[in-house]
C-alpha cells in the first residue's frame, strides 16, 4: 500500500458514495451484517461469516476483522 487516505469515501454495505443522503438502512443492517464493499475503493469484498464474528478480504487493502 501507498500513502494513500483511510477515509471511507463508499458505503461499505450497498457500495454508493458515503457522503450521499439515504444510509440509515445501511447503517442499520451493518450493526447485523459484515460490511460488503471496501469503504475505501469500492470493491466487493470477500466476506466469510465466523461464529466468533466475520472476516472481509479487499484485494486491494487487506482483511477487516469484526
Amino acid at each position: 500500500m501507498t500513502g494513500t487516505s483511510t477515509m471511507a469515501v463508499w458505503c461499505d454495505r450497498c457500495g454508493e458514495p458515503a457522503d450521499g443522503g439515504g444510509h440509515a438502512a445501511c447503517r442499520a443492517a451493518r450493526e447485523l451484517e459484515p460490511p460488503r464493499f471496501c469503504a475505501r475503493c469500492r470493491r466487493r469484498m470477500k466476506v466469510q461469516v465466523l461464529p466468533v464474528g466475520w472476516a472481509a478480504v479487499c484485494v486491494e487493502h487487506g482483511e477487516l476483522r469484526g
